[in-house]
């Protein structure tokens, strides 16, 4: 049984195996050799998330896609309870690689990488800080930073706004960003735009505490919109699409920016989104893969940290926003991107990755 999704990178269509179960291609075909498997344990979103599920999913693929000796499969967590279990499942069945997909995998994942201290294990969005689990995580900050500032010169009502699933590293970390933009817009431009949802010096602020449930991201949006913003940024997971489908509805009335996958090539809303914080979790998964089937040892040490510089973060194109950006506010947000690249504009949060 399959499940299609569109994934970013090009709105190609993924067939993901069902849960637990392998692709149905020959995954040897013409390499003559045993082949190297990579098992995936997805977060409680699932594999079709639109978000970093499948984007970890995808970078599996592209893996496979340039090594066919590569075999690949996963299974999807529906509970925090099952990640261990998952994680133990995969070790069993003596999977080369096994990826912990989510922040809050990082407890599970520790403590069964300690125990089977042979098996390559790699983490999306954590660092367990044991030896064989690589880790791969994102100074979404940076790119988080450029959305803010684009919010803030889009902004008619003068408020914009953003919220998250959970009050975790890898979710404040956007908000952070976001507010900071807003911020750094305010002072460069002598506005006075405020960010409601998040107050990045009390690190408080709105939180659907789910990933999955639409209508609970819809609700806590209509909130922000009721106080006055005309761009959200959810920072939800799936949960977010709750914003933006109510956002297409409200025909301009707000608009939104959606993370971690290219908004406009995952979800059915590009009209009322401006642009996506994206992190390149494809390149930094397929990457890894790719080496560790080669024969590389993965580093835990210093793992795998994407940055505007890197391009392990970046902002995606405005697709139907294009037109109604100014030109002026695109070469500030260029300029700007430049300028954090090379450093001489510093992003800080509590939550980057160190």
């Amino acid at each position: 049984m399959r499940i299609a999704s569109i994934i970013a990178a090009g709105g190609l269509v993924l067939s993901a195996a069902a849960c637990g179960e392998a692709p149905d291609e020959d995954n040897n075909a013409g390499s003559g050799g045993e082949a190297y498997s990579a098992c995936m344990v997805t977060d409680v979103g699932g594999i079709d998330d639109k978000s970093f599920n499948a984007s970890a999913w995808k970078g599996l693929e592209d893996a496979k896609a340039e090594n066919d000796n590569i075999d690949i499969k996963y299974v999807a967590s529906k509970a925090e309870a099952d990640y261990e279990p998952n994680l133990t499942q995969y070790v069993n069945q003596d999977c080369d690689f096994i990826l912990a997909v989510g922040g809050l995998m990082g407890d599970a994942t520790k403590k069964i990488a300690e125990a089977n201290p042979d098996q390559q294990f790699g983490i999306v969005d954590a660092d367990p800080a044991v030896s064989n689990v690589y880790p791969m995580q994102f100074d979404t900050a940076q790119a988080a930073f450029l959305a803010g500032y684009v919010a803030a010169g889009m902004s008619e009502s003068g408020k914009v706004g953003t919220y998250g699933g959970l009050k975790i590293p890898p979710v404040t970390i956007f908000m952070d960003g976001y507010a900071d933009g807003v911020a750094y817009h305010n002072e460069a431009k002598g506005t006075n735009v405020q960010v409601l949802g998040w107050n990045k010096e009390t690190q408080n602020g709105s939180f659907t505490n789910d990933f999955v449930k639409q209508d609970e991201g819809k609700k806590v949006s209509d909130a922000l919109v009721a106080q006055g913003a005309d761009i959200i940024m959810p920072v939800a997971g799936g949960a977010g699409l709750g914003t933006t489908g109510a956002a297409q509805a409200s025909n301009g009335k707000y608009n939104t920016i959606w993370v971690d996958v290219d908004g406009c090539e995952s979800t059915p809303n590009c009209p009322a989104i401006i642009t996506t914080v994206v992190k390149n979790i494809p390149g930094a998964v397929k990457e890894a893969v790719l080496k560790a089937a080669g024969g590389e040892q993965l580093q835990a040490d210093p793992g795998f940290i994407g940055t505007l510089a890197n391009d392990g973060v970046s902002l995606a194109p405005y697709h139907d926003f294009d037109s109604k950006v100014p030109a002026e506010l695109k070469a500030e947000v260029d300029k700007l991107k430049a300028d954090i690249a090379a450093g001489t504009v510093k992003v800080e949060s509590a939550a980057q990755p160190k």
